[in-house]
C-alpha cells in the first residue's frame, strides 16, 4: 500500500518536471505537455502536476508559442479529471483553474470558462502579509492574456505588493519572493508605478535563490515580463 509520504514524492517530482519541461520550452514554444504524460510512468501524478501548474503549464503558449493538438488535450484531460468546476475548492484554487481554463480556451479556440467568485483576501487588502500570500499562491494569473479582476486587485495595490516582496527577500522566502516578483514585473510592464524596481530583484534571486525548476521557471516568467525579448535563462 502506498503511503501519503509516497505519494507526496511522486506528485512532488512530476510537478517539478513538469516546470524543467515548460521552462526549456519557453525560447522556442516546443511541444512538452502532451510528451509529459505519455512517457509518465504515473500518468496520473503527471495530469496532478498539470492541474496544480495550472497556467503555467502553458506559459510558453501565453508568450506566443502555439499549441499543439495533441498538448490541447493533455491539457483539457487534466481538467477533466481534476473537475475544476468540483465543489469545495478554496477561492484561490478556483482562480487557478480559472486561469488554465481560459488560457487552454484561448488557444485552443473553445468557450472561455466562467469568472469564479471575488477572491475574498485579494478583496479586502486589510491585512497586507495576507494579501501577499494570496497574491503568491496566484502568480500564475501573472501571464499575459489573464488580466481580469484578480490583476485588477493586484494592480491596486502596489505597496502590499512591494512590502510582501521586501520581506520574503529579508526572511529568504524565494519562492514567494519570485512569485511576487512576477506580478511586479507584470505592473512594470503596464507602466504602474511601483515602490520598488523589479530588476534588482530579479538580479539577486537569480544570484541567490539556488536551483530547482518550479523557482527557475518563476524567475524565468518575470524575466520574459520584464523584458519581452530576454531569454528565459
Amino acid at each position: 500500500m502506498t503511503r501519503p509520504a509516497d505519494l507526496r514524492a511522486v506528485y512532488t517530482a512530476a510537478h517539478d518536471e513538469l516546470a524543467v519541461r515548460v521552462l526549456d520550452a519557453l525560447p522556442g514554444g516546443t511541444s512538452v505537455l502532451a510528451d509529459f504524460v505519455g512517457s509518465a510512468e504515473d500518468p496520473k501524478a503527471a495530469l496532478a502536476a498539470l492541474r496544480v501548474a495550472g497556467a503555467d503549464a502553458l506559459a510558453p503558449q501565453a508568450f506566443g508559442a502555439w499549441l499543439g493538438p495533441d498538448d490541447a488535450e493533455a491539457a483539457a484531460q487534466a481538467l477533466d479529471v481534476f473537475d475544476p468546476a468540483a465543489g469545495g475548492r478554496s477561492a484561490t484554487v478556483a482562480w487557478r483553474d480559472w486561469g488554465f481554463a481560459r488560457l487552454l480556451a484561448d488557444h485552443a479556440g473553445t468557450a472561455p470558462p466562467p469568472l469564479p467568485a471575488a477572491h475574498p483576501v485579494l478583496a479586502d487588502p486589510g491585512v497586507w502579509q495576507s494579501w501577499c500570500r494570496a497574491a503568491a499562491q496566484l502568480a500564475p494569473l501573472s501571464l499575459p492574456g489573464l488580466d481580469g479582476p484578480v490583476h485588477d486587485a493586484v494592480r491596486a495595490q502596489p505597496l502590499a505588493l512591494a512590502r510582501g516582496s521586501t520581506r520574503a527577500l529579508l526572511r529568504r522566502d524565494y519562492p514567494t519572493a519570485a512569485r511576487l516578483l512576477r506580478w511586479l514585473a507584470a505592473l512594470h510592464g503596464e507602466r504602474v508605478p511601483l515602490p520598488v524596481e523589479p530588476a534588482p530583484i530579479l538580479d539577486h534571486l537569480t544570484l541567490h535563490a539556488g536551483g530547482g525548476g518550479r523557482l527557475a521557471l518563476d524567475l524565468a516568467v518575470a524575466r520574459r515580463l520584464l523584458d519581452p525579448t530576454a531569454s528565459p535563462v
